[in-house]
């Protein structure tokens, strides 16, 4: 039997209704039903200080550490999707876990106080510790994950880390989420981004613009995935009309990561 043929005013305003609104956080469709954020989705990103929920975000990203499963449910009852951020790629030394990582796999600091470079090719030690941060995350209700420091590799870590064994640890990041039920975000590491895309559901980024970088996130806007990004040394008219040309989801920030924010 002939179809009935839709008007074109009709079609166009069918495949609007399908479209994801620019500022939406994505959908639940991905891979075994994970969240995947979309392009343009708006965010904050708050890791110190008292917890300001009256941001109006679909996205918090917010330490897993130090909030409960009470302070994501919360979130959540707002209707704000929630990740966890961990670090993946360094020790800190005032985390509740600290003594759990032998003396072995820590290397030089990374810059920040406290904080020391992991050597993530000790993949039998690293694995069973993060699997517990993730599984914290889990517990806690959490959507998605943020792993920090996952380039070392890039960096004067202590250790003779090579590409190959970043591309590896990452990955194995990513399945420990994955198999979470969780979402995972790439956090920086640009050159390795078109070999990662497919293992990550968004990308987190610093600085991009202050060193002229952004186009390299274009892969994982081209998958249809989020790149949340944060500038803390430009002024937003510096950066703002090429993020919004790119489709990042940017915003200006200090580097304590507090409440603060000046959005795109």
């Amino acid at each position: 039997m002939r179809r009935p043929v839709l008007s074109t005013a009709l079609l166009l305003l069918l495949l609007a209704g399908c479209a994801p609104a620019p500022d939406d956080d994505g959908d639940d469709g991905g891979a075994g039903g994970r969240w995947r954020p979309t392009p343009g989705t708006a965010w904050q990103w708050q890791l110190s200080g008292r917890l300001d929920t009256s941001v109006d975000v679909p996205v918090y990203d917010i330490d897993g550490f130090d909030h409960d499963e009470t302070a994501v449910a919360g979130l959540h009852e707002d209707g704000r999707k929630v990740i966890c951020y961990v670090s993946t790629g360094a020790w800190e030394d005032f985390r509740p876990d600290a003594e759990k990582f032998p003396a072995a796999v820590l290397g030089k600091g990374n810059g920040w106080e406290g904080e020391r470079w992991l050597d993530i090719r000790a993949t039998d030690v690293l694995e069973p510790l993060m699997a517990e941060r993730l599984d914290m995350c889990r517990e806690k209700g959490f959507d998605a994950v943020e792993p920090d420091n996952m380039d070392g590799y890039k960096n004067e870590t202590g250790f003779p880390l090579t590409g190959d064994d970043q591309l590896r640890y990452n990955r194995l990041i990513a399945k420990l989420a994955h198999d979470r039920g969780m979402a995972v975000g790439l956090k920086n590491d640009l050159d390795q981004i078109p070999e990662l895309v497919d293992d990550f559901d968004f990308a987190v980024n610093e600085q991009c613009a202050q060193y002229r970088e952004c186009a390299d996130n274009q892969p994982f806007i081209d998958a249809g995935k989020a790149v949340f990004h944060v500038e803390y040394e430009l002024p937003t008219e510096r950066f703002c009309a090429d993020s919004r040309e790119l489709r990042l989801s940017s915003m200006l920030k200090k580097y304590e990561l507090g409440a603060w924010r000046e959005a795109c």
